[in-house]
């Protein structure tokens, strides 16, 4: 599971390292917010209006789901279980809402929170998108605080400066997750394919 502040490039992080390695796949998450120019319905966000989502909240769809920066984002249970089939690791894009009910569920997961050299490194990357209003640029760096401050809740912390430091970082964790004893308690030895990060 993979969390950060808005801004923090997690997810030029992710694609970058699945990009690199056949066998990572990132499950796609739903939201209520409105596409950014460029993304695409089911490939970056299953894009959904409040009521349908709230809909899925009630028909018991998600494995976790919260509101954030004034939206709601979960992950869709079919989707993980689809991804969770192919035996191949799975990553979860999560807020720290996100991440905690998740852990819940699957203990055992290993959680990365990305985090921004500075606030005011934070704040430039917001401007530089030139998709989100004042109002919104404020919401985000404030809920950034409490976000950072709950870094320490997870198992390892990325710092993305340079861009290619941090996907080499994600590459080691996702290396290092592979290579736990607890993957194989009870086993002589991995299973072909044998994914190492479900969630």
């Amino acid at each position: 599971m993979v969390s950060a502040p808005s801004g923090a490039g997690k997810r030029t992080i992710l694609a970058q390292a699945v990009q690199q390695d056949p066998n990572v796949e990132v499950s796609v998450s739903a939201t209520t917010r409105t596409p950014r120019n460029g993304e695409v319905d089911r490939q970056d966000y299953f894009f959904l209006d409040r009521d349908e989502f709230c809909k899925r909240i009630e028909d018991g769809a998600f494995v976790e789901w919260a509101e954030v920066h004034g939206n709601l984002y979960g992950t869709l249970t079919d989707e993980l279980t689809n991804h969770l089939a192919t035996g191949k690791d799975v990553v979860l894009e999560l807020d720290v809402q996100g991440m905690h009910n998740v852990r819940a569920l699957y203990p055992d997961a290993v959680t990365v929170f990305v985090m921004p050299p500075s606030l005011e490194v934070l704040e430039e990357r917001l401007r530089e998108r030139d998709t989100n209003t004042e109002e919104d640029i404020a919401l985000r760096l404030r809920n950034a605080l409490d976000e950072m401050a709950a870094c320490h809740d997870f198992d390892y912390i990325i710092v993305n400066d340079k861009l290619a430091d941090a996907v080499a970082d994600m590459q080691a964790v996702i290396r290092a997750a592979r290579c736990r004893a607890s993957r194989y308690a009870g086993d002589t030895g991995p299973a072909p394919g044998d994914p190492a990060i479900q969630t």
